[in-house]
Parts: structure tokens; C-alpha cells; sequence
């Protein structure tokens, strides 16, 4: 749908950005049966080309630092498991190729202490994560160069990859089964009166009248949709960029690996007459600016990324360099977790932003949380008020160490 309407539109609840948030809270919206009200979902990329989910690596990890963060993937990867249960549509049930290949996180003597601890957390919580000694690293992971470290920890299940781009169009596609509207276009102003937004115009001048807004609007459009109802976040749009490669050497049973420079690799579908296809990346280092440009950053990988690789596994010292892309993660720069909840000094005006990276694993686990507290003034599966607007108001940051 797109252009301007000749009937008012009008909506229980607008949620500006359709991607994997905005369309797994829409879902869940819609599948309540509580709820007989109606969901329209504003998204300014209907092809979705430009969206974090679809250009995200895709993957999943109890191995965090904040019982909730925890909480959350351990609820996530119980969903994802099970997607075609909940998303089926007439019999037919998505795939997302799940991959429970796990993370392993590398540490050396000054890291060491803050791994294990995080790891009592994570297995208290009902996380399967084992540590490992030099030696134990190199007995499971023979390929590994571990001269340098002290520790490292793996999910030995419940974390891996999958196709991220699946899961979105199904919980997209499942919204519009349940009668979510979805409409092309972006907003640009708001009707508001005191705390309480009344309507969302659009560019294309739509005006859709409203009981209920929702900011979902990712790295491209959060902050500056938070603006737009006078509110400010800190949550930026960072550029990040995943290089492909190939190792005719044998890497076999690689997890995700993140090295101790932060550089991260995986394995990417299975090995061929090519060899073992990979992907890559990792932080740009001091300089990362906000950025809304997709163009690849070519020296990262062979000045930063690849140097890491050859030297933590000696098979990758000859590689075969293949595609690149570059997507944008909304980062919050307050604590790298999102904004979860309804906004301080607002009335109807929710929040979803600043995930950092981890949107698509988050994904079930907040779509149903915000649900629930649009419809139900709280959270019923997963408390999830650790993650509120009030700690940015408070100044009460939930330090995650766990950042890729």
C-alpha cells in the first residue's frame, strides 16, 4: 500500500519500521486474543535492501554479560527452534537453517577472570557454555593457535546462525496473515498533545491517526524519529562490514570465533571442491563514525581482519578473498543494549531501539515483550524493564562486556 489514502487512515497501533522488530511485535500484536484492535506498520524500504536484518550476519548467543541479554536468547533460541510451530501459515512452516554451531570466545591472562565469571552467570541462568584451558581449546578446536591464551568459552548448543532474512518475512508474513496493514512510506512529523502522540504524517502527506506508536525505525530512522516526537536517544547508525573468504585448509566443526582483537569469523554453508567458505568482520578500531553509506571498507579486512585470522589459524595464511557487503547496526553508545519500553514523559509513545547488533536474535523474545505491555501494561513471558527508557533518564547504564 503507498500514496495518499482517500479514506483517514487510522490505527490502534502505528509501528514506524517493518523489519524484524517492528514485524515480530506486529505478529504478536496480532496473534493476542485479547486484542481485536488494528496494526498498521510504516516501512520507508518495502524491499528491505537497506535493512540491518537482511544485511545482519544472522546469529545467536547466550554468552553475555546481563542476566536479561541472557534471558532473552535463552527464550529466542527455544523460538527459533521450534519457528515453524509459531509462524506457519496453512501448513506451511518457515525455515531459517538454523545452525547451532555455537560462539567461542577467546581470552588472554587479563580477560580471563571476567570469561569465567560470565560464565557462572550464563550456566546459572540455564545456558550450556563450557570453558576451556589452552589445552582443552586445542583438543576440540585443532586447528586453533592458543600459545597466547588463558580461557576460552563455548556454547556447546543453544547458540550458532541462521538466515536472518528468512526470519524477518516470517514474521512479516505471518502479521499480514493475522491483518496487520503494512504501508509503504516514511514518517516525517507527528501530532502530539502533551505526552500523548495523536497521529503520524507521513511524507507523501498520509496522515494516520493513532492510539499508539511504536518506534522501530533501526539505524536508519530511530533516533531520527525520536527527534521528530522530541525526544532524544543516543542510538547511531554504525557502519559494520562482513568479508567473504575461502580456506581450502581444514577448519572443521568451526564455531564463531572472536578472537581476542575482536575480529570474529564463522563458516558459511558447507565445504565444496572450493574449499570451506567463510565470512568475517569486526570493529573498524578508534574510528567509527555514524554513517548512512554502504560502501565496503576493502583495507579492513586486509589490514586489520586478515593479519588476525592467519595468526589464530594457520590455515587461513592462504585464503581465497571473495564478496563483501556493509550493513549498519543502531548503536546505543550509552551501554550498547536497546530501549525497550515505553519513553519517559510519553503517554503512547514506545521505544525499540538501540540494539547493537543483536536485533534478529532479540527479535521473539521483545516483539512479545512490547505486546504485552502495549496491551497488557506490563511484561508477562520475560521481564524485560532492565532494558526501559528510565535508565537513560537516570543515568543508570547496563554495562554489557560481551560487545562484538
Amino acid at each position: 500500500m503507498s500514496g495518499v489514502s482517500d479514506t483517514p487512515l487510522s490505527a490502534d497501533i502505528v509501528i514506524v519500521g517493518g523489519a524484524v522488530i517492528g514485524s515480530s511485535v506486529a505478529f504478536h500484536l496480532a496473534s493476542d486474543q485479547s486484542f481485536m484492535g488494528r496494526v498498521i506498520v510504516v516501512e520507508k524500504d518495502p524491499t528491505y535492501t537497506y535493512s540491518a536484518s537482511a544485511l545482519s550476519a544472522a546469529s545467536i548467543r547466550q554468552q553475555y554479560s546481563s542476566a536479561v541479554n541472557i534471558r532473552i536468547s535463552l527464550y529466542g533460541i527455544d523460538y527459533l527452534r521450534n519457528i515453524g510451530d509459531h509462524l506457519a501459515i496453512n501448513g506451511e512452516r518457515p525455515e531459517i537453517g538454523l545452525h547451532e554451531g555455537g560462539y567461542l570466545y577467546l581470552e588472554t591472562t587479563p580477560g580471563a577472570p571476567v570469561l569465567t565469571e560470565n560464565q557462572k552467570l550464563q550456566n546459572g541462568l540455564g545456558a550450556d557454555i563450557v570453558m576451556f584451558d589452552p589445552e582443552g581449546l586445542k583438543t576440540q578446536f585443532p586447528w586453533l593457535e592458543v600459545n597466547d591464551l588463558t580461557a576460552g568459552a563455548w556454547g556447546r548448543t543453544g547458540e550458532g546462525w541462521f538466515d536472518g532474512w528468512g526470519l524477518m518475512q516470517a514474521f512479516r508474513k505471518k502479521a499480514r496473515h493475522l491483518g496487520v496493514t503494512y504501508v509503504d512510506g516514511e514518517v516525517t512529523n507527528v501530532e502530539r498533545q502533551g505526552g500523548t502522540i495523536t497521529a503520524v504524517m507521513l511524507k507523501d502527506g498520509t496522515r494516520i491517526a493513532c492510539g499508539a506508536v511504536l518506534n522501530a525505525a533501526g539505524a536508519s530512522g530511530g533516533r531520527e524519529l525520536a527527534a521528530i516526537a522530541g525526544l532524544d536517544i543516543p542510538v547511531h547508525g554504525k557502519k559494520r562490514c562482513v568479508f567473504s573468504f575461502t580456506c581450502k585448509g581444514d577448519v572443521p566443526n568451526s564455531p564463531l570465533v572472536i578472537d581476542t582483537t575482536g575480529t570474529w569469523f564463522r563458516p558459511e554453508g558447507k565445504r565444496t571442491a572450493e574449499g570451506q567458505l567463510f565470512i568475517s568482520g569486526g570493529s573498524p578500531g578508534d574510528e567509527d563514525p555514524d554513517s548512512k553509506e554502504f560502501e565496503v571498507n576493502w583495507s579492513l579486512f586486509e589490514e586489520i581482519y586478515w593479519p588476525a585470522l592467519a595468526a589464530r589459524v594457520p590455515a587461513f595464511e592462504q585464503i581465497k578473498q571473495g564478496r563483501a557487503w556493509a550493513g549498519h547496526y543502531d548503536m546505543c553508545e550509552f551501554d550498547h543494549n536497546a530501549f525497550v519500553g515505553r519513553a519517559v514523559g510519553y503517554e503512547n509513545f514506545y521505544l525499540a531501539n538501540g540494539f547493537s547488533g543483536h536485533g534478529l536474535q532479540q527479535s521473539p523474545a521483545i516483539g512479545r515483550g512490547l505486546a504485552e505491555l502495549m496491551l497488557h501494561g506490563q511484561f508477562k513471558t520475560l521481564d524485560l524493564s532492565a532494558l526501559s527508557h528510565e535508565r537513560l533518564v537516570e543515568n543508570r547504564p547496563m554495562v554489557e562486556t560481551n560487545v562484538i
